[in-house]
């Protein structure tokens, strides 16, 4: 599945990351979901609380893309997305913003 998730979650439990060159899977509870902010719309994905280097790693990316797992199954195939914002919630849990 690819395109605008839509605004009902999709949750998952890994997702592999790619910024530029570099991939990364990271496994844990992982939500997409799209959003609409200021009528504009928006992809944020949800990760679990892990190494504070991703945060850095994604801050000084420009853009990324993401494929969404259950059970090894893909949920979900983002575009080529432009990263918009990066910020941590009350968890711990890193929230990643782009847009197509």
């Amino acid at each position: 599945m690819t395109g605008y998730p839509g605004p009902r979650p999709i949750r998952g439990d890994a997702v592999r990351l790619t910024t530029g060159s570099a991939s990364v899977t990271i496994t844990g509870s992982i939500t997409s979901q799209g959003i609409l902010r200021d009528g504009c719309g928006f992809v944020e994905l949800t990760l679990p609380d892990a190494d504070p280097q991703q945060r850095r790693d994604l801050e000084r990316s420009k853009s990324y893309q993401y494929e969404l797992y259950r059970g090894g199954a893909l949920l979900y195939s983002s575009p080529q997305l432009t990263l918009s914002e990066t910020r941590r919630v009350k968890d711990g849990a890193l929230v990643v913003t782009g847009s197509p």
